[in-house]
């Protein structure tokens, strides 16, 4: 019989990560961006392009009777799930490094 495969650890990071609450405010402030300090530009980018698909998609299918947050609301929730994506994922960095300090 062979013995249980060893869970493969990540390695922790060597240099400090950013504060989490700067990468909120630049997530903020900077759609995508938060998520590049973070150390993730390519989830960063994926979020950006979702948010002008989406963005594009329902400012198309809406009238202009609609408000402007109405008409591109995909595109704003798409942006207020990587505000909290980016965060998370920051406290999450900053968690795994004050474990492994």
């Amino acid at each position: 019989m062979k013995p249980p495969r060893e869970i493969e650890k990540r390695p922790s990071p060597t240099r400090r990560p950013i504060n989490p609450y700067l990468v909120l405010a630049i997530a903020i402030v900077l759609p995508g961006v938060g998520h590049v300090v973070a150390g993730m530009p390519s989830r960063g980018l994926v979020f950006v392009f979702f948010m002008l698909l989406f963005g594009w998609i329902t400012y198309h299918l809406t009238t202009p009777d609609h408000s402007i947050i109405g008409r591109l609301a995909g595109g704003l929730f798409i942006y207020a799930l990587s505000i909290t994506d980016a965060y998370k994922w920051a406290r999450f960095r900053a968690a795994q490094y004050a474990a492994a300090s």
